[in-house]
């Protein structure tokens, strides 16, 4: 069953939101390395660079995430989309992102509320190292297990239209003996 719901995934376009990010990177590199989806498109504020072969295939498309309704067009054509644009649950007004993709009527769609994201970036959130060199390990989770439980939950077939998934959902799926290598 996983081998075919990955099968059909692999015949669908998808677009992925926030590239420019370290979530969205590896989540892009993912999706590349392993042949997922039929077509790829990165919408995004600005186009972006890419030199390695692999990308050269992806299409893109800017948009003005404050007049997202004249770009409507951008997200036209995918069966499947990542939204990588990620905050603070400080800065999130929790609820209010499950409230606006409620809006938008999507025959499914999955929320991730990780922990601390465990990276090397160069913005940095106060805390971030406490959290990778402290006890509080439990609250926190490497960026490669984020991607790899979101594309695990792409591929499974699922009955809910709403997932709300946080630290230790995320956790178990990314480490589950899916159809995706590790």
């Amino acid at each position: 069953a996983e081998t075919e719901a990955l099968s059909k995934m692999q015949k669908k376009p998808v677009f992925v939101l926030g590239t420019s990010r370290e979530t969205g990177r590896v989540l892009l590199k993912e999706i590349l390395e392993q042949a997922l989806f039929s077509k790829v498109t990165l919408i995004g504020r600005r186009k972006l660079t890419f030199e390695e072969e692999p990308y050269k295939n992806v299409n893109q498309e800017v948009v003005d995430f404050e007049k997202l309704d004249d770009y409507a067009s951008a997200f036209q054509g995918h069966d499947v989309g990542f939204c990588c644009l990620g905050t603070t649950r400080a800065k999130a007004g929790v609820g209010e992102v499950e409230a606006k993709a409620e809006e938008l009527k999507f025959e499914r769609y999955s929320v991730f509320r990780p922990g601390a994201l465990l990276c090397d970036r160069q913005e940095s959130h106060p805390g971030e190292w406490f959290v990778r060199n402290s006890w509080a390990s439990g609250h926190s989770v490497p960026v490669a297990t984020v991607v790899r439980a979101m594309l695990n939950n792409a591929v499974t077939p699922r009955d809910k239209k709403m997932e709300l998934l946080e630290n230790k959902a995320i956790h178990d799926l990314g480490k589950a003996d899916g159809s995706l290598k590790p």
